[in-house]
């Protein structure tokens, strides 16, 4: 389930997309699709740079797999985990101790929500693996112990990081797309790229307008369905990022378990929300916030959105109720579904 869901939502938004002005053949510009993180990702870019700025950002996005996966032995992240509780500090790159702090500030902010060292649980889980089951309940009590984000330690410098407790793993995947996705933008900028559109498994990143002057339209999914469409939302120099139950989950004894889990409990998050999808212009921020804020539930996300000013938010609740607040251009096609919609205010 988990790799081919990603290629049916790369496949449907590109379908979705193409009726708005996305890269056809013929256009000026170019197009790759290749699979990395676990997921496929397509990076469109519609200018006369295209060519370059595609491979650029495709190359970034190579690099930073090479440094975020803990599932490859030589990774940086795998060399951290390695060394838990060793009492050395890992020498990384202060591009990986900065992201490794925001994580954290992440779960300052939004206490219970967040933790990337969350990685012993899906381990127990089987997620990582694609094992899944329901763990033991002494397992889970065991590897829930090891997850506390201040046991790990960042220099001052962001140049070394170190897990202090035996058994201790951080797990990227809330962040990581999110971080290739703001660094394939730069490439792109870099590579004299203005007009395009980074779908890095769900995580839709688009720079500039598209090549009419038109805002780029990006399709939001029913969780009950995803053939359908709760809404389409107008973006430039955004990142969409939607987290729900949907995307990777197994059924045993007739419940059905997903992926997110909550660092309190251990278990798949509870929180009333089937999905939670972050429109910012930072694409690290939104990735960060669609999976901490699907734990948060409803009313924790809306206070949360009220005490900033960097996001919007599209929730679609269990109960039923879309709720978008006041900051974006959407429109709305949950009703043919049965979705009431409502809009929130600062």
């Amino acid at each position: 389930m988990k790799r081919l869901f990603p290629l049916f939502l790369a496949l449907s938004l590109s379908l979705s997309l193409s009726a708005c002005g996305a890269p056809t053949v013929g256009d000026v510009g170019a197009s790759e699709q290749f699979f990395a993180m676990d997921t496929i990702m397509t990076v469109n870019v519609l200018d006369e740079n295209g060519e370059a700025a595609v491979q650029a950002a495709r190359a970034e996005i190579d690099r930073l797999e090479q440094m975020l996966s803990r599932t490859r032995e030589d990774s940086v992240i795998a060399l951290l985990n390695t060394h838990a509780g060793d009492g050395s500090a890992l020498a990384v790159e202060p591009e990986l101790g900065a992201l490794l702090r925001f994580a954290q500030s992440v779960s300052q902010d939004l206490p219970g929500c967040f933790d990337i060292t969350i990685a012993p649980v899906m381990d127990a889980w089987g997620f990582t693996r694609e094992e899944r089951h329901v763990p033991d309940p002494d397992t889970l009590a065991d590897t829930l112990a090891l997850v506390d984000w201040r046991a790990l330690t960042v220099a001052e410098d962001d140049a070394s990081a170190r897990l202090e407790e035996p058994g201790m793993a951080v797990d990227l995947g809330a962040v990581a797309k999110g971080f290739a996705a703001q660094r394939a933008a730069d490439a792109i900028r870099a590579a004299g790229g203005t007009s395009a559109l980074l779908d890095l498994g769900g995580n839709i990143t688009v720079l500039g307008s598209k090549p009419d002057g038109a805002d780029w339209r990006v399709a939001v999914k029913d969780p009950q369905d995803t053939e359908r469409q709760l809404g389409v939302v107008s973006l430039r120099d955004k990142t969409l990022s939607t987290s729900g139950g949907y995307e990777r989950y197994f059924e045993a004894n007739g419940i059905t378990y997903h992926h997110i889990l909550d660092p309190e409990t251990g278990y798949p998050a509870d929180s009333g929300l089937l999905s939670v999808t972050v429109v910012s212009s930072d694409p690290l921020l939104a990735d960060a916030l669609s999976t901490a804020l699907f734990v948060a539930g409803r009313q924790a996300a809306l206070d949360y959105w009220r005490s900033r000013d960097d996001f919007e938010l599209i929730l679609c609740g269990s109960d039923g109720v879309v709720t978008v607040t006041e900051g974006l251009t959407f429109a709305f096609r949950g009703e043919e579904h049965g979705y009431p919609c409502e809009t929130a205010r600062r």
